[in-house]
């Protein structure tokens, strides 16, 4: 192949998923980031679930100088339209991500890079002559040279069979065989992956023959044959045949036995405590993970069954086959009368846009009405003023019993010389509440002296309740205080030197 050649095919490939997200300005942070949630722990997780995992993890890039703006919502639409998540519906309803299958290739690339492999292990090394071996046998035509490597075959098992029972047992070193481990577990990692990319090429197909089907004109029993015609063309694909031959040997008992006798003695090793703790966990559930990802091929394909029939038998199906006819009549149209008409020449039609703009339900936030509840908390009250200009509307308007609030002023009178309106709600409790303190306002306007200054008073209302207010200095002055100067007839201002003789 010419270098230009080969040029041209690698700039493609820089606008695939896998590349672009190696060469992300942010990449490292993104594969971390995808790494941790999606690939180490559940494959799957619900939208929500995810988004709170990463905002935290966001915060914690920020605080450290990475440039990550954005909310996680943001990011995840982002990742998604790049090609490195994959977007599905949950058995609840809700949205749920995992790992496309570009983003766990690149993140497995990084990861090769990083590792401290050396560059031809022997397992490796065994691996390639133990294929080529196998496949040079069963590609023999032959059958006396067949025979003859089965023969020596024989006599090798035999020589071991011999020495073993002869006690000259050699078990393979511990690092030998930790490096053999490591490679297995390499390896099992690129089936689960490999299990991904065959389902993303079902779906590929799928796609492709939902567009065949709407392009399809023959009539509906046609359309059906096509229908089921094409899903045998899915399973005798490329991806379906490798999927089908991979899933026979997974689910055959003798060999899902062997595997799962050979992983159990493996992991009693002495040499298999050297493992990690990740490691350790991907190898007991390497039976487990394979069948899952083989379940989840399998249910992809009896989806596509289901949903192309169903596409078909629908008014979906109808439906779209109109707006693709009026989607080409356009297109002819607009072929017809391209050199007549230029861009931006008016052609007496007005089209109405929709403004409406799609979204994920991932990226929509719901409303909390806490954040509009009102403050139902009730403050206390300042301390009002009583207007000495309302007393008479309200002593119109009540019911007072000006004969005992005469009779406590003038008790109290009898022993002092002078006594204000507090002082009279101190020692006489206001028994009509409110009613009490309008009351002798209104006797001291008639009988009183009004001072400068205030007073603060307290009564309990009839609920119970403890109120007070201020009110204006009101003196009560007995006619037997000549030092007063001032008669119970008489009203008027007097100062606070001449109120406290």
């Amino acid at each position: 192949m010419h270098p230009s050649t080969q040029a041209q095919a690698l700039r493609q490939l820089r606008q695939q998923p896998t590349w672009k997200l190696l060469s992300a300005e942010n990449g490292p942070a993104v594969m971390a980031l995808i790494q941790a949630h999606l690939l180490e722990g559940p494959r799957r997780l619900p939208a929500s679930l995810l988004v709170e995992r990463l905002g935290r993890d966001l915060e914690r890039f920020r605080a450290e100088g990475w440039d990550l703006p954005q909310p996680a919502s943001a990011y995840l639409a982002d990742w998604l339209a790049a090609g490195w998540l994959e977007r599905g519906l949950s058995a609840d309803g809700e949205e749920e991500y995992e790992a496309s299958a570009a983003a766990a290739q690149a993140i497995r690339f990084a990861q090769d890079l990083s590792s401290q492999r050396t560059v031809a292990t022997e397992s490796r090394l065994g691996l390639v002559i133990g294929q080529l071996a196998q496949l040079a046998e069963e590609t023999e035509p032959d059958p006396a040279i067949r025979a003859e490597r089965l023969l020596r075959e024989r006599e090798r098992l035999d020589a071991r069979i011999a020495a073993v029972r002869a006690g000259r047992l050699e078990p393979l070193p511990a690092d030998r065989a930790l490096e053999r481990l490591k490679e297995i577990l390499s390896l099992s990692d690129e089936l689960a992956s490999d299990f991904r990319r065959v389902r993303d090429d079902f779906r590929t197909l799928n796609r492709d023959l939902r567009e065949r089907i709407v392009d399809n004109d023959g009539s509906r029993g046609d359309v059906l044959d096509a229908v089921f015609a094409d899903v045998d063309l899915i399973a005798d694909s490329d991806a379906g045949k490798t999927f089908r031959a991979f899933w026979r040997l997974l689910t055959d008992p003798q060999q899902s036995g062997e595997l799962e006798a050979a992983l159990e003695a493996v992991l009693g090793r002495d040499f298999a405590g050297r493992l990690s703790r990740r490691e350790r966990r991907d190898l007991s559930g390497l039976t487990g993970t394979l069948l899952s990802r083989g379940g989840e091929v399998h249910d992809v394909l009896y989806q596509f069954a289901r949903g192309l029939k169903q596409f078909v038998q629908s008014r979906e199906y109808r439906e779209q086959r109109r707006i693709s006819t009026l989607v080409k009549t356009a297109q002819r149209r607009s072929l017809a009368v391209k050199d007549r008409l230029r861009p931006q020449q008016s052609i007496g039609r007005d089209l109405t846009l929709s403004s409406a703009r799609l979204r994920s339900v991932a990226q929509l936030r719901l409303h909390d009405p806490s954040l509009d509840a009102v403050d139902a908390r009730m403050d206390d009250a300042a301390e009002s003023v009583i207007d000495l200009d309302a007393i008479a509307g309200l002593v119109a308007q009540s019911e007072i019993d000006f004969r005992t609030l005469e009779e406590h002023i003038a008790a109290l009178l009898a022993a002092r010389g002078q006594v204000t309106v507090a002082e009279l709600l101190a020692e006489y409790p206001a028994e009509q509440g409110l009613g009490t303190v309008v009351g002798y306002l209104a006797l001291g306007l008639r009988d009183g002296i009004v001072a400068e200054g205030t007073d603060r008073v307290s009564w309990l209302g009839r609920d119970g309740i403890a109120r007070s207010a201020r009110i204006p200095r009101v003196y009560f002055v007995s006619v037997a205080d000549p030092s007063a100067g001032f008669d119970s007839s008489r009203s008027g201002v007097i100062t606070d030197e001449h109120a406290s003789r």
